[in-house]
């Protein structure tokens, strides 16, 4: 009898204890619900902090443009388009349908005020607009989407036009559209115009239109500064969010939430998460000057060599941060021409013997392929030099 009450208690014990780890797990799985997929991640280390589903392809809707902005910024950064350049709208992009700012054929809108009415009014005339300054057509602009998708991994995402207007073939993945995310908060002026509550196109004329941000998040949960809402009755409510607090930016994606509100209510779940159990460490800042690397048969000998993102390390709050190393690796063999922002090196972070984080060095500004006359004087000044 003693035995048998011995093994009774032992079999409650190790029930309650089992049950107790179910409950733990459960309630880590069922972190966001009434959602078809989501995701949490880190921006600096990429690190995925939460996932549901996060690789089923479904339609984006609107965060389609996340991708329409990275290449308009990108476009900003090589120095292929400016701020203040007025755009055009032709008759193709002022006669998209679902939401858009009312361009008409002709009128002409700056960078800036395009960027706006994209970023806080989600206007499809505006993102075909900008398309087409930058690629010459919608569909050559398309095809730039898939290739920068190809270039950042992205196994899960095709894109069929600029807007997210609903098309067979269309679709994309929570975890690409992180990553994606990942990719456009680089350039930290995009914070200005998706962190923007409300704000005013033609406002010195009789046409003034008020634009008022789709990600109510903005307002209402602290920190939240970006990036794209999304819908369609197709894809239902969808939201690309990012928000900064304490020097740490997370990405929040669900795709597929009934309302508007179950998808606010799912993406504060995985901030309200990642803050109260994480911190980083930041260690670089974009652009920041790490070396210079030789050029072969350039203008100039070397290029700064910059890092290309922000680098942080992630830890659960109270880990401590000891023995980080840095290793900046440089390429040997360039060759001229360089572009500004081509990779010509990589920053590793090390811990414990093991790298933590890898990101690209790039550089500074161009370098062009030198002439023969300054190859020549090179040349005559090496065997001088030799000689003496």
């Amino acid at each position: 009898m003693k035995r048998l009450a011995t093994l009774l208690l032992l079999t409650m014990i190790l029930s309650s204890l089992g049950t107790s780890v179910f409950a733990e797990e459960k309630k880590s799985t069922d972190l966001v619900n009434d959602v078809k997929s989501a995701i949490l991640m880190e921006r600096d280390t990429g690190k995925i902090l939460y996932e549901k589903n996060s690789n089923e392809e479904l339609p984006p809707a609107s965060m389609t443009k996340v991708m329409t902005m990275l290449l308009i910024m990108e476009a900003i950064d090589q120095g292929k388009l400016s701020w203040n350049e007025k755009i055009r709208t032709s008759e193709y992009a002022a006669s998209m349908g679902g939401s858009q700012i009312f361009l008409e054929p002709g009128e002409e809108m700056t960078t800036k005020e395009m960027l706006r009415g994209i970023a806080i009014g989600s206007g499809n005339d505006a993102a075909v607009a900008m398309a087409e300054r930058i690629a010459g057509s919608e569909p050559a602009f398309v095809q730039k989407m898939n290739e920068k998708a190809k270039e950042l991994g992205l196994k899960h995402t095709h894109f069929e036009n600029t807007t997210g207007l609903p098309v067979k073939g269309h679709y994309s993945t929570a975890n690409d559209m992180a990553l994606m995310a990942k990719e456009l908060l680089k350039y930290e002026d995009i914070t200005k115009f998706t962190g923007m509550y409300e704000s005013y196109l033609r406002e010195n004329t009789d046409k003034k239109f008020w634009l008022v941000n789709t990600n109510k998040l903005v307002r209402f949960y602290p920190g939240v500064d970006g990036l794209k809402t999304g819908f369609t009755s197709e894809a239902k409510y969808c939201l690309t969010a990012t928000a900064q607090k304490n020097g740490m930016r997370v990405i929040a994606v669900v795709f597929g939430a009934p309302t508007s509100k179950d998808r606010n209510a799912q993406v504060t779940k995985m901030l309200d998460y990642a803050y109260s159990q994480y911190e980083t460490h930041p260690i670089f800042k974009r652009n920041q000057d790490v070396g210079k690397a030789y050029i072969s048969k350039g203008k100039d000998k070397t290029v700064q060599a910059l890092t290309s993102e922000p680098l942080s390390l992630l830890t659960k709050k109270g880990e401590k941060t000891d023995g980080i190393k840095q290793k900046v690796i440089l390429q040997k063999h360039l060759n001229a021409p360089i572009h500004k922002g081509d990779k010509v090196g990589t920053l590793k972070l090390i811990k414990d013997g093991k790298v933590v984080q890898e990101s690209p060095l790039v550089a500074s500004k161009n370098v062009e392929e030198a002439g023969w006359w300054t190859l020549y004087k090179r040349a005559f000044g090496m065997f001088t030099r030799a000689e003496e």
